[in-house]
């Protein structure tokens, strides 16, 4: 190759570490406070049961009400994201949580309480297609799979945080509404710092904007629903309604199914869900390397989620001895986990131009659709005395999401551009 065509080749201004690092430092911070929002209320549950007099079953309606909300609002945030920009969007959202939690902290029975999960819902619902948009848009393309993998180490590490803080400063305080309205503070002072550093989350300044990326021009979109025709939109759809019904199952019943399956003590269970999620974050660093690196990402997520499947199937045999069951049942989440960064490469490369922020606010709302499904039917499964079949269930679901994911591949390979 002579100088001038290696000249061409490489890119002409090189972005600096610390640019994409601030970035992806940014929208990480805002995507943990999001997942902490997520469990803004569980926690305190025994404690709304005691001085409130609801029962748990009312109190499952908060959880109902929050992913209800915030699925249908993350498909219309899609909208608002490309039409004004991800950045005052992203704003708007941590707002809504700090109004949201000091709702909490007010409340006097279930109706304030549904207020609460009402605007944590749409304060969530934004995050997915203003935080894509953000990467998509500003950090540079050799970094974008890392950039993913610590977009879901966030995700997971706010999951993991957010019962510490609750739990926690309500027992130091000795009251549930000073630990709500310490999450307000929480929210604020996130917010704080992103209005601070708002260049760097700046969407409609980015050079590695989605649009600009080789072969953008063959692929136009006439219409803003028009996005809604492609197969792989609804195939990505599909594939997060499938994962997280595993997540589910696993999140909210592996615990007592464990527990009833092998007869570990609640002691021991209790933290396999933590494990869970810990070894979920460590699958996505090691994800983040594997995005960045592998062409045929459906190839890489098939082989992480169908390990991760396999372990589920041996802990729903019975035939390990305990322990090891609930370390295997913990370890599934490093597959999943490892999968992750790779599925949102997958959903970039099924976005048209012009569509980023709609593409990925109707992907994830699938997220939502599934938290809200596959919980009750996991529950009634465990409530039938099929502890065995929670595990069966979230393997099974693995696998549609594999299959899910392969046609993803095909129909974005048919789109791909061809090296010269």
């Amino acid at each position: 190759m002579g100088a001038p065509s290696l000249a061409a080749a490489l890119p002409p201004n090189p972005v600096p570490l610390r640019d994409d690092a601030r970035t992806i430092g940014l929208v990480g911070l805002a995507h943990g406070t999001s997942h902490f929002f997520h469990l803004l209320l569980p926690p305190l549950f025994p404690a709304f049961v005691r001085d409130f007099g609801v029962s748990y079953a009312e109190l499952g309606l908060l959880v109902t009400v929050f992913f209800v909300i915030s699925g249908v609002g993350q498909a219309l945030a899609g909208f608002v994201v490309d039409r004004i920009g991800a950045r005052p969007v992203l704003f708007a959202a941590l707002g809504c949580f700090a109004l949201a939690a000091l709702a909490g902290a007010a409340a006097q029975g279930m109706p304030g309480l549904v207020l609460t999960a009402a605007l944590a819902g749409l304060g969530n619902a934004p995050f997915h297609p203003a935080d894509f948009t953000i990467l998509n848009k500003r950090v540079s393309q050799p970094r974008l799979g890392h950039a993913f993998s610590v977009h879901g180490i966030t995700g997971s590490l706010g999951w993991a945080a957010a019962p510490v803080f609750i739990v926690g400063l309500s027992g130091a305080t000795g009251s549930w509404r000073l630990a709500l309205a310490g999450a307000a503070v929480w929210a604020l002072v996130v917010l704080a710092l992103l209005v601070w550093q708002r260049r760097a989350i700046d969407d409609r300044q980015g050079r590695w904007a989605h649009e600009a990326s080789p072969g953008a021009k063959h692929v136009a979109v006439e219409h803003p629903l028009a996005f809604l025709r492609l197969p792989s939109v609804w195939l990505c759809f599909s594939f997060f309604f499938w994962s997280t019904a595993a997540l589910a199952a696993i999140q909210g019943f592996a615990g007592p199914a464990l527990g009833k399956l092998y007869g570990l003590p609640l002691s021991l269970t209790a933290f396999v869900v933590t494990a869970y999620m810990l070894c979920s974050a460590a699958g996505m660093v090691v994800g983040g390397f594997v995005a960045a690196r592998v062409e045929r990402l459906e190839t890489a997520i098939a082989t992480a989620m169908l390990a991760a499947a396999a372990l589920l199937l041996l802990v729903a045999s019975g035939w390990l001895p305990g322990i090891v069951a609930a370390a295997a049942a913990a370890l599934s989440g490093f597959g999943t986990g490892l999968a992750g960064p790779s599925r949102d490469m997958l959903i970039k490369r099924a976005a048209p131009p012009g569509a980023t922020g709609r593409v990925y606010g109707t992907v994830y709302s699938g997220l939502d659709a599934g938290f809200a499904l596959a919980a009750p039917v996991f529950g009634a499964l465990l409530d039938r005395g099929e502890p065995a079949a929670v595990f069966v269930g979230a393997a099974l679901a693995l696998a549609f999401g594999v299959a899910s994911a392969g046609l993803v591949g095909l129909h974005t390979g048919r789109r791909r551009p061809v090296a010269a």
